[in-house]
């Protein structure tokens, strides 16, 4: 089965209240996002704010959005992220998206220190033998994940999420013969040319039927990628996670809480977001009814 062909959403992470992650807030957003299309979702990536998620509520929450998600797309997919400092924290969360069903799980080599290549494919093996396909997540500005470390752990792979915004990297994970999805907004456009499986942008959460556009044979890739770079202005007034949720509130879909120490985005803040996507209206997820 395929994990990373198509679109696949890092969803966000709609809470209850700031740090305590709610499968029932989720019920409008996943709702939108099948209606436009979307088939895979990816919980609790660094749009999701898994790393500052405790691993004690992490697994009801997986639990619930694969059942919602099930019962919303016929054959729908959803991964998990298990990203954590260490492997004994990383297999824990492993165990959780097992038993919540997920059909695959997320990880970067453990993150804090930068891991020589052995002990990052001893991390991928460990992985692997909790009995869910393991898809790696190449993330540079958290963790060190080398051409060497990808080639070694090849053996206990399925794919690669990359975020690296490298081409030669992207390009040699490519050659390893396994799935590779292009997480950087800047060149998705250049990763479907180059013949990506597919891809997993965080404005995805916003324009999902913008990100299935642009893996539509025969779409307008300039056209299009111009209008996500254009999307991902919103950053420059307030990065992360907690922008995308401001916007997702203004429109009915997901409480603005975040996890600590993530802050709220200020009323400022979000009129100067509202006003940079106005124009692209018609591009954004549906409002909430």
């Amino acid at each position: 089965m395929s994990l990373l062909s198509g679109v696949v959403v890092p969803l966000v992470t709609p809470m209850s209240s700031p740090g305590v992650p709610s499968a029932e807030a989720a019920e409008s957003l996943l709702v939108a996002m099948a209606s436009v299309g979307v088939r895979r979702l990816m919980l609790l990536g660094s749009n999701g704010e898994g790393p500052l998620i405790p691993v004690e509520l992490s697994g009801e929450f997986a639990a619930g959005v694969v059942k919602r998600w099930r019962d919303l797309v016929t054959g729908g997919t959803v991964l998990v992220n298990v990203t954590a400092p260490g492997t004994a924290e990383a297999e824990r969360r492993a165990d959780d998206a097992a038993a919540a069903g997920a059909d695959g799980i997320v990880s970067s080599p453990p993150t804090f220190f930068k891991h020589r290549d052995d002990e990052v494919v001893a991390h991928y093996e460990a992985l692997r033998r909790h009995g869910l396909p393991v898809v790696a997540y190449n993330s540079p500005r958290s963790t060190l994940f080398t051409q060497e470390s990808a080639a070694a752990s090849r053996p206990y792979l399925v794919g690669v999420k990359d975020s690296s915004g490298d081409t030669e990297m992207l390009r040699y994970l490519m050659s390893l013969g396994i799935e590779v999805s292009q997480g950087d907004e800047q060149g998705l456009a250049d990763a479907i040319r180059t013949g990506v499986h597919g891809i997993t942008p965080g404005i995805a959460n916003l324009a999902p039927g913008l990100a299935l556009q642009l893996v539509t044979p025969g779409a307008e890739l300039d056209r299009l990628q111009g209008l996500a770079t254009a999307l991902t202005k919103i950053h420059t007034v307030r990065p992360g996670a907690p922008t995308v949720k401001a916007l997702l509130n203004a429109r009915g879909l997901c409480p603005p809480h975040c996890a600590p120490p993530l802050a709220p985005v200020t009323p400022d803040e979000l009129d100067r977001m509202t006003e940079l996507v106005e124009p692209m209206e018609e591009h954004l997820i549906p409002r909430s009814a």
